[in-house]
């Protein structure tokens, strides 16, 4: 099928001009004590998302500077149309301080706080009032056209198996050259498990700036272990890798780096942050799938191509996940988690190219509404990496 023959993208502008795939209504909780207030805010107002998290107390420095950028990349995220901020009172991650800064992109914002509103109920009664106006709101806006130079797509791979550096990955490798192509960007993330395999995307980078990032971000990496005693260049991989057949980290990092494609690296990213250039950017995250994804989120990516080899649930509260099965046994145990099935490849009734031009038609129909088994299934995941100690 040729790209002219493909259904255009459609969704929602927004006023800092970002254009989002979804239109949610944000309950956003800075400090862990206000998220359950924000969950039964979402169990109240249909068109609500929240999530729930430990974090936004007891935090310093660059710790609470992450953890601060997330926050704010999860409200002016562009599938968001509007967001009620909601804090206790006394944490360390104020929540005027976070609707403040949300305020800057245009987007409309509020904020309750249960100790101003008398308690729970109180905040509960409070943000409620507010979202059903913004979801009101929000329903009346229609989607419009846009194209690929304004779409950021993430990629992931979670458990993996011997299949996984074969099908899946290098099927989003495809994936990934088509989008950037195009004008878009592609985020490649999971430092963790790019360990031995640094120097091919450094062979990529667009200048040596770029290419020295690389090693450095990988030898930050290696030392936060190395500092908890762990080597985690000689160690295996997860239990779940291992069963699936690899015995090495350099194993899974291959499959691994298989998802950026071919494309020359424009710039790394800290976590969170949102890419300056078009094309593949890399974004400096661990290899935890909750926090890569939620980093990768928070960056501005409007949906995320996940692949996996041992199967997950894995979603976000605000962008469609695409599962993509390594192998045909665990996409057929797990039809109602995984999307799309790679593994034909490995059965040999599809190519690597065919099976990248079918998720990339997948994008197209998710991007313009189609939902996927994680929003379905309201598989709201969200963590933070925590790069300091809780004081």
């Amino acid at each position: 099928m040729c790209a002219e023959s493909l259904p255009e993208l459609m969704g929602y502008r927004r006023p800092d001009g970002r254009v989002g795939v979804r239109n949610h209504v944000l309950i956003l909780p800075t400090i862990t004590c206000a998220t359950q207030a924000a969950r039964r805010v979402t169990e109240l107002v249909h068109g609500t998302v929240s999530f729930i998290h430990q974090h936004g107390c007891a935090q310093v420095g660059a710790d609470y500077e992450q953890t601060f950028r997330t926050y704010v990349g999860m409200g002016t995220h562009p599938n968001v149309y509007g967001v009620v901020v909601m804090g206790l009172g006394c944490e360390t991650h104020q929540a005027r301080s976070v609707a403040d800064e949300i305020a800057k992109s245009g987007k409309l914002v509020e904020v309750v706080s249960i100790q101003d509103h008398g308690g729970t109920l109180g905040a509960i009664a409070q943000a409620a009032r507010i979202a059903a106006r913004m979801v009101q709101d929000a329903s009346a806006l229609t989607r419009e056209p846009f194209g690929f130079e304004e779409l950021i797509v993430g990629t992931e791979c979670g458990g993996s198996d011997a299949c996984s550096g074969l099908s899946a990955n290098p099927a989003v490798g495809v994936v990934s050259d088509m989008i950037v192509d195009r004008g878009g960007t592609a985020i490649l993330a999971e430092t963790t498990e790019l360990i031995g395999a640094e120097h091919l995307l450094a062979e990529r980078a667009v200048d040596d700036r770029v290419a020295k990032r690389v090693y450095e971000v990988i030898e930050a990496m290696e030392n936060r272990a190395i500092a908890m005693g762990v080597d985690i260049r000689t160690g295996n991989p997860s239990p779940g890798n291992v069963r699936g057949g690899l015995t090495t980290l350099e194993e899974k990092s291959l499959g691994a780096a298989a998802k950026a494609g071919t494309r020359p690296l424009q710039e790394l990213v800290e976590y969170a942050q949102r890419p300056t250039k078009k094309g593949l950017v890399w974004m400096d995250t661990p290899g935890h799938d909750i926090e890569q994804l939620t980093g990768m989120v928070a960056g501005g990516a409007q949906v995320v191509l996940f692949t996996s080899g041992r199967g997950t649930p894995t979603g976000s509260p605000i962008a469609p996940v695409i599962k993509i099965a390594t192998n045909t046994p665990m996409f057929e145990a797990m039809r109602e988690n995984m999307d799309l099935d790679a593994g034909t490849i490995i059965d040999g009734t599809e190519s690597v190219e065919s099976v990248g031009k079918r998720i990339f038609e997948e994008i197209l129909q998710v991007c313009s509404g189609k939902l996927t088994k994680s929003e379905i299934l309201r598989q709201h995941d969200f963590g933070i990496w925590r790069i300091g100690p809780t004081f």
